[in-house]
């Protein structure tokens, strides 16, 4: 404490460096104490840090892939599937051209597309052996029974851009030909017990055996051909029939950038007499999938950052009212010496604020760390935004600062003839 010396009556001052020391050396002289204090702000502010960073860079992440797979994919629907109004009806049996492939190949920013549906057998049997009772025995098992078969042109094959185990995929010469050649999912290929295609094995649907020339481990579209056996869809037609229950539809793989102008384009590419009976359907807008991420993520881990807020609030509080508490003495003595209220109350919010300041630039630190280290782990980029990042600090300082309002004005209250009887 330092008197100013005039004329009048004697004044006490309490200096900023003065403050400083002194709640410096009350947040040292209890480090154990101080630690404990500082967890609650830490976490706090650390999560807060981290979700927003770890929101930023999932999201960034989650935009790149919808614009390498999601935002060059379009689909076409066979609407008209009911009435069949179309000259293409006419020769196929449904709103499709038997040239679809070509038609769309023709179409600027277009990479592959074609035409697939679910053949129309109500309960095909698929075995690995030509008794077609044997698939349907206990011993084989009921899957056999379930699995599905799709039709599907060459086109269509190269846009789901497939990854094959073994073997090749059909192409237009068996397409031309209307070849009894199929293609297996993985899943199917597991339960029929066809690992190889070397041997050229054979599966029988309903007892017609076609030769195996593939078998696709992994797809970027059309998943559901993993469970299935996939013809050329010539074939289909011919021994089949056109689709009845499930219409056709068209899958079309397109350039970055040109789904929205190839949806426009498709139906009266495909069906010019007739372009209403088809519609297609364009890959939704990536930002409202990024903001509708950014939302559901941020919102959830932020009231658990809040809770960690409110969590070392309350510890700062707690541990602020408990050294006002055993300083009493302390306090009444610095009252009788001179100290006025407000040096008091300015002593204490000193150090409650210095504790949320060292909680926050902690738990900034560690909640940039936790992002820098998730991103390099799972190989992404980093994104940190200033707005999470420079305001976190001040969020330990305010949280420090009103944890200990109410124990600093407790504490200037405490009348000093009271006080030092303690």
């Amino acid at each position: 404490m330092r008197r100013r010396r005039h004329d009048g009556p004697t004044a006490t001052r309490l200096t900023w460096r003065d403050t400083a020391a002194e709640a410096l050396a009350a947040v040292v002289q209890r480090p154990g104490r101080s630690l404990l204090t500082l967890l609650g702000t830490v976490l706090g502010v650390g999560a807060f840090v981290a979700v927003l960073g770890l929101t930023s860079t999932a999201t960034g992440q989650i935009g790149t892939s919808f614009s390498l797979l999601q935002d060059t994919t379009v689909t076409v629907d066979d609407t008209g599937a009911a009435t069949h109004d179309s000259l293409a009806a006419r020769e196929t049996g449904m709103d499709f051209p038997g040239d679809a492939d070509e038609r769309l190949g023709r179409l600027n920013g277009v990479v592959d597309g074609g035409v697939w549906w679910n053949v129309p057998l109500r309960h095909p049997t698929v075995s690995a052996r030509p008794d077609v009772t044997a698939a349907m025995s206990p011993a084989a098992g009921s899957d056999l029974t379930g699995l599905r078969v799709l039709a599907a042109s060459p086109g269509t094959l190269r846009a789901m851009q497939p990854t094959l185990s073994t073997g090749t995929l059909f192409n237009a010469f068996h397409q031309r030909r209307a070849e009894r050649v199929c293609l297996l999912g993985a899943t199917a290929a597991r339960l029929l017990g066809i690992t190889r295609v070397d041997n050229q094995p054979a599966v029988f649907i309903n007892g017609v055996a076609y030769t195996v020339l593939g078998v696709i481990s992994h797809t970027q579209r059309l998943p559901q051909s993993l469970l299935s056996v996939l013809i050329p869809s010539s074939t289909a037609l011919d021994a089949y029939g056109a689709p009845t229950d499930d219409p056709a539809e068209a899958l079309i793989r397109t350039r970055p950038g040109a789904a929205p102008l190839i949806a426009a384009q498709a139906p009266p590419a495909l069906l010019p007499d007739h372009p209403g009976l088809l519609r297609a359907v364009p890959p939704p807008d990536p930002h409202e999938l990024r903001d509708q991420v950014n939302t559901d993520m941020s919102g959830l881990f932020l009231v658990l950052a809040a809770i960690c807020l409110i969590v070392g609030a309350v510890g700062i509080a707690n541990t602020t009212l408990v050294s006002v508490l055993e300083r009493t003495g302390e306090i009444g003595l610095r009252r009788a010496l001179g100290a006025r209220r407000r040096h008091i109350t300015a002593q204490f919010l000193t150090e409650s604020t210095a504790l949320g300041a060292l909680g926050g630039l902690t738990g900034t630190v560690i909640g940039v760390a936790v992002v820098i280290g998730t991103a390099l782990a799972r190989h992404w980029t980093a994104v940190l935004e200033p707005y999470a990042v420079l305001p976190a600090p001040l969020m330990g300082v305010a949280v420090g600062f009103l944890a200990g309002l109410y124990p600093a004005l407790r504490a200037a209250h405490i009348e000093p003839l009271e006080a030092l009887r303690h």
